[in-house]
């Protein structure tokens, strides 16, 4: 998987030993194993997915469109996309969300806000036959 660029595929890796002090900036996909002390973002326009191993502590602000989120991260997430909160999850902060997928076993210590993205009006065509 790692190289490859289309949607839901991770480019990059931050091992189980690695400790950044720091922001991250990244486009595509990115596999946190290890620790971050600071803002792990998404750049571009593209697809971004962000996954939180088991094994990861992540210390800032995420913002990014997919967010698979097993490990615990100390900050506010934003994810424009989905959000899925896999059983070992730890969140302590705000999260905003476009769509959430939480598991039994994840725990939130903040505020949830659904971020509603304003749905197209639907017209109806009346035809006079």
């Amino acid at each position: 998987m790692l190289g490859r660029k289309s949607k839901g595929t991770i480019d990059s890796l931050i091992g189980i030993s690695t400790n950044i002090e720091g922001n991250v900036h990244f486009q595509g996909g990115l596999r946190i194993d290890g620790r971050v002390k600071g803002n792990v973002i998404a750049d571009g326009e593209e697809p971004s997915m962000l996954v939180v191993s088991e094994h990861a502590r992540v210390e800032g602000e995420i913002r990014v469109a997919h967010l698979v989120v097993n490990g615990e991260i100390i900050g506010n997430v934003h994810s424009s996309e989905l959000l899925e909160l896999q059983p070992r999850a730890r969140i302590t902060g705000d999260v905003h969300y476009k769509a959430l997928e939480m598991h039994g076993g994840a725990l939130v210590s903040g505020k949830l806000t659904h971020d509603q993205v304003s749905e197209p009006v639907l017209k109806l065509a009346m035809s006079n036959t």
